[in-house]
């Protein structure tokens, strides 16, 4: 969306954005520091101590308040809370190396370069940001991109009351399932479709926050709305009229002075969000780098077995139902492969290798992926992603399932909450797809780092011996 000839630029993309470079900058100084200072470093101890650090460093930033979004037009504060959330962290490895033998690694004329040379990023960061905010809002780029759904009497006060403040607030169109029987504008905005086109625009038009404005009393019609917005990665703010509605325990959130009952969050936003990719990447590029010499190994018993490539890539369902390329190793013969898995696999497959037999069975064949991971397209933990033509019995899995799309407002995942508890391989009845899809749709409400951690954990004991896998 464009706003007087440039893209509005919304509080959670500079969120995350900033702290995206924090933690470059503090794990790429700390590398640097390493080679500046290398005679005198221990490679292993001194690369664990960087990854704790960048780790503890981001969490305790967030934790100061450093990714407030109020505080970054406010250079004093933001450089302030900065310095809290970096003392704190410099202060818990100072007392690591005095406490815990392997982490003296951290102690020398290195890490006073890296503490240094990483704030000082920090700082430059804070300073650049500050003088862009002021730009973007003078030019009225700063701000919520927002969809309206409903076009009746709620929906023109709400939007009349819009008109008469000054917020950094970017209205994209109204949306009303008679779009059909209505005028094209709504209080000045155009009306750009039903719900069903919301789905698609918030997928084309990166909209941060829709603002459903119906009457509580139309039950059913909310119900269908929040149903179908479920679908895609926005935020979902219900506008009440009355209050009746039973939402269970919900939270409000505050928009250009209205208050608003928050009937669905986007998963994983803002902190989550820069928690679980700063996990994805470190500690996926960590494992990639451990399990190399293994990966090796399996590319060169492939191809002893049978001719043909080492890998094998398959078109899947990715996050927001974006098409992703899954990398794994081949497992079948070259000329029997089935690229869309219109076929599902059986016990004693005829068209799978004896490599492959046993790569599926410890589930191996899986770990390419952390390519998939290491280039954000994926996520170590997460609902796997399933093939195009992938079926349950004689059903589709989006047509078996209703609200299947919804597992897909998370990237996709190497291992999974559903994989762990048993629903995994074959999918002979519908009872099996929704039970996936059921663990699914529980992992991504009750994400956390430790419920990711313990996945990883049951994968890892479970996995290589067939129990859960992969």
């Amino acid at each position: 969306m464009s706003i007087n000839g440039g893209r509005t630029v919304s509080e959670a993309i500079v969120t995350r954005t900033l702290a995206i470079f924090d933690t470059a900058a503090i794990f790429g100084t700390g590398v640097v520091a390493m080679h500046w200072d290398a005679s005198a470093v221990d490679w292993h101890l001194a690369g664990l101590v960087v990854l704790l650090g960048t780790i503890v460093g981001i969490n305790f930033m967030h934790l100061a308040g450093a990714y407030r979004f109020a505080d970054f037009a406010r250079l004093e504060n933001s450089i302030t809370r900065l310095l809290i959330g970096w003392l704190c962290t410099v202060g818990v490895l100072f007392l690591a190396t005095r406490l815990f033998e392997p982490v003296t690694a951290a102690d020398g004329p290195w890490a006073a370069a890296w503490f240094s040379g990483a704030l000082t990023l920090m700082a430059v960061a804070r300073v650049v940001l500050w003088r862009r905010m002021l730009h973007w809002g003078r030019n009225r780029r700063l701000g919520e991109v927002v969809a309206i759904v409903g076009a009746g009497p709620i929906a023109q006060r709400l939007l009349r009351d819009f008109a008469g403040r000054n917020g950094n607030l970017r209205i994209v169109g109204v949306y009303d399932d008679e779009a059909a029987q209505l005028p094209r504008l709504c209080m000045g905005h155009p009306i750009r479709g039903t719900v069903d086109d919301l789905v698609n625009d918030a997928r084309q038009l990166h909209i941060d926050t829709v603002i459903v404005a119906l009457p509580l009393s139309a039950d059913r019609q909310l119900v269908d709305t929040l149903n179908r917005l479920c679908l895609v990665p926005v935020n979902v703010r219900l506008c009440p009229d009355a209050f009746g509605l039973r939402l269970g325990e919900v939270q409000v959130s505050h928009v250009a002075g209205h208050t608003f009952l928050n009937a669905i969050d986007r998963p994983l936003s803002d902190w989550r969000w820069v928690a679980k990719a700063v996990e994805d990447r470190l500690l996926g590029g960590l494992i990639l780098s451990l399990i190399s010499p293994l990966l090796l190994a399996i590319a060169i018993l492939i191809k002893l077995d049978s001719p043909g490539p080492v890998f094998f890539r398959q078109k899947r369902y990715g996050f927001n139902n974006q098409l992703i390329e899954v990398w794994k190793f081949r497992t079948m013969f070259t000329d029997k492969t089935d690229v869309n898995a219109e076929q599902l696999t059986r016990r004693n497959d005829p068209r799978i290798t004896r490599v492959g037999a046993f790569l599926r069975r410890t589930s191996l064949d899986e770990l390419p992926q952390f390519l998939n991971v290491v280039r954000g397209e994926m996520s170590i933990v997460g609902p796997r992603p399933h093939a195009l033509s992938a079926k349950a019995g004689t059903l589709l899995y989006q047509d078996a399932v209703k609200y299947y799309d919804a597992r897909h407002r998370v990237k996709p995942g190497i291992t999974g909450w559903a994989q762990i508890n048993g629903w995994r391989g074959e999918t002979d009845t519908v009872e099996q797809i929704k039970k996936r899809v059921e663990h699914d749709l529980y992992y991504i409400e009750h994400w956390s780092i430790l419920l990711d951690l313990k996945i990883i954990f049951r994968t890892i004991f479970g996995g290589f011996t067939g129990q859960h896998a992969f």
